[in-house]
């Protein structure tokens, strides 16, 4: 293995330009707990490593007049001390706290995350059900994308050559609102989904859901944005019955492997319970806002 160059760019410029030279493989380092992983275990051996985390504007957040807004690269760990952004989307932050130990949250960013395209991301299905939305720069410009459109399949993204995500935009919230994430796992700590499912929603003055979105994790070559599982709960107060109807629905939308970590079968009766567990998470938060 051996890296030809390093490059830590200031600018988002100087970093796009990087990226678009004309070479083979080319690896952005975010946080690098994946990156740098994947090249000691001999999987990638790029010919050119971006580190972002010295571009000031990839590592700030800030409430805007349209929601939240922070940078790729910003670490979990600033993430989680950020009061404000957890009161308004703790979900996101059920997400993001789940990713490997407190040391790699001090440096592991949802950018990362994202970007590393694996179908089991913890931070990825919450991101999908917030609405979230990447802001990309390239070459050819600007281009703002929703997050469910990236990963296109199991290490691979829809950004083209030149192109890095450089921020996320987080909608305003309406009152009564609430989102949540669960995953399953083997082990308590330190390992990755076999089943994660996120959902946000929004209840009316009566308690009923007038909009819902549901993401699934781990149980497809991608995350899952289920619009007939976020169906079954519009125009209920999230009762028995409606939990039933959305624990079905993803059942029928996911399309798991039999790896080491769980069988076909098994991924679809846990889908089914951790998506009802989620939508009353979803819901008490909702209710308390």
């Amino acid at each position: 293995m051996s890296v030809l160059r390093y490059e830590a760019p200031t600018s988002i410029d100087d970093a796009t330009s990087l990226l678009a030279e004309n070479l083979e493989t080319i690896k952005v380092l975010a946080g690098g707990t994946d990156v740098i992983v994947q090249m000691h275990s001999d999987r990638i051996e790029p010919e050119l490593i971006v580190d972002i985390k010295n571009i000031p504007e990839l590592k700030q957040i800030e409430k805007t007049v349209d929601g939240f807004k922070f940078g790729a690269a910003i670490s979990g760990k600033d993430l989680m001390l950020n009061e404000g952004f957890n009161k308004v989307w703790p979900g996101i932050m059920d997400g993001v706290r789940l990713i490997g130990s407190l040391q790699i949250r001090g440096r592991a960013s949802v950018g990362g995350n994202l970007c590393n395209a694996s179908p089991a991301a913890d931070s990825v299905p919450p991101m999908i059900a917030a609405a979230a939305i990447a802001n990309i720069v390239g070459p050819a410009g600007n281009r703002n994308v929703p997050v469910e459109t990236i990963i296109v399949k199991p290490g691979q993204t829809s950004l083209t050559k030149g192109e890095m995500v450089v921020s996320f935009q987080l909608p305003n919230r309406p009152p009564r609102s609430g989102d949540a994430y669960l995953r399953f796992t083997p082990r308590t700590e330190m390992d990755i989904a076999v089943v994660g499912v996120a959902i946000n929603i929004t209840l009316d003055e009566k308690g009923i859901c007038n909009s819902a979105r549901v993401a699934l994790g781990a149980v497809a070559p991608t995350p899952i944005l289920d619009k007939n599982a976020a169906e079954t709960l519009i125009g209920t107060k999230l009762d028995e019955k409606a939990l039933e109807n959305l624990a079905r629905a993803v059942q029928k939308s996911i399309s798991p492997i039999n790896d080491k970590r769980g069988t076909i079968e098994f991924r679809g009766d846990v889908v089914g319970v951790l998506a009802k567990r989620v939508a009353e998470i979803a819901k008490n938060r909702a209710l308390a806002n």
